[in-house]
């Protein structure tokens, strides 16, 4: 599969050695140098955006214009979210976007949607959570904690911390005055982030239409 990467940093750099293992070829990269939307995506197959908040919408618009399937795990820039899926839909090619394509993280929110279902009755609990990512994170909260928040119930109160070169570390509470319960997902390495996002462009090729994680997974 021919690949583009939309934003050459650490995520793109682990995103091409799990790409090249599996067999891919990546034959565009786009960063501050070489932007995409001036690149040539004729010989792409499926593009993966991990780029900037700022970048993110012209790099997606770029390929998918351009009938190219886009993968963006790139966080905070959804408010133009509806205009990719519009442009996907528009030139009969696909897109997928996920907050954080880890399948361990995908299956900790199935889990904590059934918690968060389970816990709705008990008003003795008070939900938190808690995010911990590096220092280079450019958003906080995580797209991935603002996604895990969206299904639980009312208003959560989430703390983030920047700190070394943490990969990202995501943990919900209920607490009462007499217990709690908790439940934790704490990424070893950006490696289980780069594999999810390959193998999302792996099952999106050919397809058509707007997917999630959920989609890919069967969840």
């Amino acid at each position: 599969m021919k690949i583009a990467i939309l934003g050459y940093g650490k995520m793109g750099h682990a995103i091409e050695r799990i790409a090249l293992q599996r067999g891919h070829e990546i034959i565009l990269k786009t960063n501050s140098q070489n932007p995409a939307d001036t690149a040539d995506f004729s010989a792409v197959e499926v593009a993966i955006d991990f780029s900037t908040p700022d970048t993110a919408f012209s790099n997606i618009s770029s390929a998918l214009t351009q009938g190219i399937p886009v993968i963006s795990g790139t966080t905070a820039w959804l408010e133009k979210q509806t205009e990719a899926e519009q442009l996907a839909m528009e030139n009969n090619t696909a897109f997928l976007y996920a907050s954080n394509f880890s399948i361990g993280v995908n299956l900790f929110f199935e889990l904590n949607k059934k918690l968060a279902q389970l816990m709705s009755n008990h008003e003795q609990y008070q939900a938190s959570m808690k995010e911990v990512h590096h220092i280079h994170k450019l958003d906080a909260p995580s797209g991935t904690a603002i996604s895990l928040a969206e299904d639980m119930q009312g208003e959560i109160h989430i703390e983030s911390e920047r700190t070394g070169e943490v990969p990202g570390t995501h943990i919900i509470t209920y607490q009462s005055g007499i217990d709690s319960i908790e439940i934790k997902h704490e990424a070893h390495n950006r490696q289980g982030f780069a594999l999810g996002a390959v193998l999302a462009a792996e099952w999106i090729k050919d397809k058509k239409g707007v997917f999630s994680m959920s989609d890919m997974l069967n969840l």
